[in-house]
């Protein structure tokens, strides 16, 4: 290629921007080698990072209700037959925040006065919602960052499943993390190995890291209490006699059901609270690395909180880094093969590498501008990556009806004429393009987390194609074949 007609081509503002964002997006994933491995800063997803998904159901339901009671007195019967938190959802149904089969239930309106209408197992949106970010609170205080939390809601707006989805993250410390509700709770024992409850975790503002006990190899974790927290605690000392014989009353501190410490007041701490409330207090959770992991678990489940209903493990699953590492190559390799095979098919087509050329270099600067996009906004995983196979197949096919079209009947037509077929194939290409990314969108919108990568990569490849590249390459290829 002559330089003059190279730099005639480049002049075009469209190829000018493609270049451009070409550069910009190998900034952004950024090639290169650390420790004698090819790495950039694209994030996979589970398929192609080893890590671990949990699938989690929901202990409750959201139930219809018909009565001709007051709905606060009826609400308030029914939370005291079944000892459980119980929301209004809207003007008919409740979120019973606890697992009851439906027969109990049924039950349990009949004698408030009431009837059961419906019955589905999990909790509202909003709570699913609610859900959700706490599990990324915890995530985010995992340190890890390829992570995935999914509601996955019904038709009737009840969600009954949610699913994460940890990269980097083994299985046993996933279901640690983000398999249990984190619900803590401080009791005080009363006479023998009879306890009452004295607080929540809601009562606790701040969380220390994990840290020795000065002097000692046991691990805990420090925190604060709220000031009514540090009066439930002092009112329960005192009542129970802890204030005055402290070794005879252990403090437990329980996490999910499972005591993580337990030990009677210390003479400090019991002379402290005979003043007053006393709002700093330690979790000691053991010694070594078994000591350190659970104060570190503890950390995390008192910094983000108890999810709001209990959840149960429904579905597990680990990647382990070989299998991760076979899929990608077998994904580098489709592609490459992909792009083979398109080539030859346009070359088959055409005869012509002035056009073959600009059709593949165009397609595939298309696909780097789209990495460089996923970078920020989106992990790829197998489902991504057929995404990016899909937009190289309809760009190549988007690009032959531009070639066509304004190649009719073999002939290279004037300025003008060219113009005005190029202004057609773009417009043919732009309707093709609408019923692509409308047919994408339902996927790209709903809960389905296996699927939302392909849609999502599918809908800016063609959005990139037809703002971008295709204009771009109705440009290159007019200089390419100009005398």
């Amino acid at each position: 290629m002559k330089s003059e007609k190279l730099v005639s081509i480049v002049k075009h503002w469209q190829v000018a921007l493609v270049i451009i964002l070409v550069l910009g997006s190998l900034v952004a994933i950024y090639p290169r080698f650390e420790d004698g491995k090819f790495t950039t800063n694209l994030q996979y997803g589970l398929d192609l990072q080893d890590g671990t998904w949990l699938q989690m159901e929901f202990k409750a339901e959201v139930v219809g209700f018909e009565t001709d009671r007051p709905y606060g007195d009826f609400i308030g019967d029914i939370q005291e037959k079944l000892d459980a938190d119980i929301y209004l959802v809207d003007d008919d149904r409740l979120e019973i925040r606890k697992y009851y089969p439906r027969e109990v239930l049924e039950t349990t309106f009949a004698e408030a006065g009431g009837r059961l209408t419906s019955y589905d197992p999990g909790v509202s949106k909003a709570t699913a919602e609610e859900v959700k970010q706490i599990l990324e609170n915890k995530i985010n205080t995992l340190g890890t960052k390829d992570a995935k939390v999914n509601p996955l809601t019904g038709l009737s707006g009840v969600t009954q499943y949610i699913r994460v989805e940890l990269a980097g993250v083994g299985l046993a410390q996933a279901k640690e993390i983000v398999g249990k509700q984190g619900k803590f709770e401080i009791r005080i024992h009363t006479v023998g190995n009879q306890t009452e409850h004295v607080l929540y975790g809601e009562s606790i503002t701040s969380v220390g890291v994990p840290s020795r006990q000065p002097g000692s190899e046991t691990w805990g974790v420090s925190f604060t209490l709220n000031e009514d927290g540090a009066a439930k605690l002092r009112e329960a000392a005192i009542r129970f006699g802890a204030v005055s014989n402290p070794a005879a009353h252990n403090l437990d501190m329980i996490l999910d059901g499972e005591t993580v410490y337990s030990a009677a007041m210390s003479d400090d701490l019991a002379a402290s609270i005979a003043v007053e409330p006393v709002r700093q207090l330690y979790a000691s959770t053991g010694i070594g690395d078994a000591g350190l992991t659970d104060a570190k678990n503890l950390e995390i489940h008192l910094r983000a909180g108890a999810l709001p209903v209990d959840v149960a493990v429904a579905g597990t699953g680990y990647v382990p880094a070989a299998l991760s590492d076979y899929f990608k190559m077998l994904c580098l390799v489709a592609f490459v093969l992909a792009t083979i095979a398109v080539g030859i098919t346009v070359f088959y087509r055409y005869r012509e590498a002035s056009i073959v050329l600009p059709m593949i270099g165009i397609n595939l600067s298309e696909i780097v501008i789209l990495l460089g996009i996923a970078t920020f906004i989106q992990q790829l995983d197998l489902a991504a990556i057929a995404g990016l196979i899909a937009v190289l197949g309809t760009g190549i096919d988007q690009l032959v009806v531009i070639t066509d079209e304004v190649l009719h009947e073999g002939k290279i037509p004037s300025q003008s004429l060219y113009t005005k077929r190029l202004k057609r194939a773009l417009s043919i290409i732009a309707v093709s393009a609408a019923t692509i990314i409308f047919a994408m969108l339902p996927l790209a919108l709903m809960d389905l987390s296996t699927l939302r990568g392909f849609a999502i990569i599918t809908i800016l490849g063609v959005l990139i194609g037809v703002t971008i590249t295709r204009p771009a390459y109705g440009k290159i290829i007019m200089e390419m074949l100009s005398k």
